[in-house]
């Protein structure tokens, strides 16, 4: 499966990078039902996405060489062609059943009405939000059974989707959020899509779900936007408000998959566990980041190449733990960009790894009382910022009594 290669590939690329750097460095360790249907196919955009897509790493910085590797061109496509589209009103007690590709302009207002997406797994369906709103009990506003993909694009409007009580199966499918997707989902456009689910998660998806504009504003008692496979973002303003975590990738049955890629956009979280979480790795290669929450990032491999990241935590601010047997060591890498950690009072540590630390260039500022770095492994300074308490200093300093026992990290070039 070639998501999975990709994934074993940049794992294995990761940890080979550390490794050389870590010798150079000389450091150890049922309602009516609505049937809409275009003859039209996306034929011209198909074989545009046709090619094999292949993401390349730099040995430096073990990071994308750029967002083109993560995203199609149609991805990142923000206005749909509509000359051939059909036109869907919503209406009540209705499931709209999607059964070929082509693009579908959605209009009007209902409750208990289901967009329900069911097509060929090598085809595509754009749905274009045109002003929508949609509030059900229990079923997803928009459900994607199957597809090679499907784009959700807002146009300059704003449009609403919500689910006010607890999901209902599908079966054996537990559809747990407003937008829930077996396939992958590219969510882009020039609108608002508003989202509120009162039991359940905001967006699921069980392979890819990708985020390259628009503006999302997501109030949820579970996950924000959950992924099996990846979540992506590039140039998207979110805002998420969330009981559980805000970004969440993870596959229960295999955890060498599960990561995030941010190059770009606005990202708001106020999370009551994690603001973002993924099993193997998170990218953030840009972006403007405000992030509240008990821990504000977590993964096994953290590799932060820019970005203004400001993170107000009460546990972990950022924290490389062992979320994946198959990633490698835990190793929080920081190699640009200005991060901010506020830590709250107790037992708590603004960059914690059970594995290492590697700081080659940024700006970062803590405020800790209790500890700034922990680390189990070695803690290696190249370069960069790092201010403490408002003190700058020329060293990662030792983990405090409780922490882990890494070395304190020399600065070298």
């Amino acid at each position: 499966m070639l998501k999975r290669t990709i994934a074993i590939m940049i794992t294995a690329v990761m940890i080979c990078s550390l490794a050389a750097c870590t010798s150079a460095q000389k450091s150890s360790s049922s309602t009516s039902t609505a049937t809409a249907a275009a003859s039209t196919s996306q034929s011209a955009s198909s074989s545009a996405e046709a090619g094999a897509q292949t993401v390349s790493y730099s040995s430096e910085t073990t990071s994308a060489e750029s967002s083109s590797d993560m995203f199609t061109d149609r991805d990142l496509e923000q206005t749909a062609d509509t000359s051939d589209a059909k036109s869907i009103t919503v209406s009540d007690n209705q499931t709209i059943n999607i059964t070929e590709d082509g693009v579908y302009v959605i209009t009007g207002s209902a409750s208990e009405c289901t967009i329900r997406v069911e097509v060929d797994s090598e085809a595509k369906v754009q749905l274009v939000l045109d002003g929508v709103s949609i509030t059900n009990t229990s079923t997803p506003a928009i459900y994607v059974v199957s597809a090679d993909k499907c784009f959700i694009t807002t146009t300059s409007s704003e449009s609403s989707l919500t689910v006010t009580g607890t999901f209902t199966s599908d079966g054996d499918t537990n559809t747990d959020a407003v937008i829930f997707a077996k396939d992958d989902i590219v969510l882009n456009g020039t609108g608002t899509l508003n989202i509120t689910s009162a039991q359940g998660n905001g967006i699921s998806g069980k392979d890819d779900v990708k985020l390259t504009g628009g503006t999302y504003n997501i109030t949820c008692a579970l996950d924000g936007i959950e992924s099996n496979d990846l979540i992506a973002a590039e140039n998207a303003v979110v805002q998420i408000n969330s009981s559980k975590d805000g970004l969440h990738c993870e596959n229960s049955d295999d955890d060498s998959t599960g990561s995030i890629y941010i190059g770009s956009g606005t990202l708001t979280i106020s999370a009551a566990s994690d603001a973002i979480q993924a099993i193997t790795s998170l990218q953030i290669d840009g972006g403007t980041f405000t992030l509240n929450a008990a821990e504000g990032m977590e993964a096994t491999i953290i590799s932060i190449n820019d970005g203004t990241i400001s993170i107000t935590a009460s546990d972990d601010g950022i924290n490389g733990a062992q979320k994946s047997s198959s990633a490698g060591t835990p190793t929080v890498t920081i190699n640009g960009g200005t991060i901010t950690i506020s830590m709250g009072q107790g037992d708590t540590d603004a960059i914690d790894v059970n594995g290492n630390v590697v700081v080659n260039g940024g700006t970062i500022d803590i405020t800790a009382q209790t500890s700034s770095f922990d680390y189990d492994g070695t803690a290696t300074y190249n370069g960069g910022t790092i201010i403490i308490n408002g003190t700058q200093v020329d060293t990662i300093p030792q983990p405090t009594m409780g922490g882990g026992m890494g070395e304190m990290g020399k600065r070298g070039r």
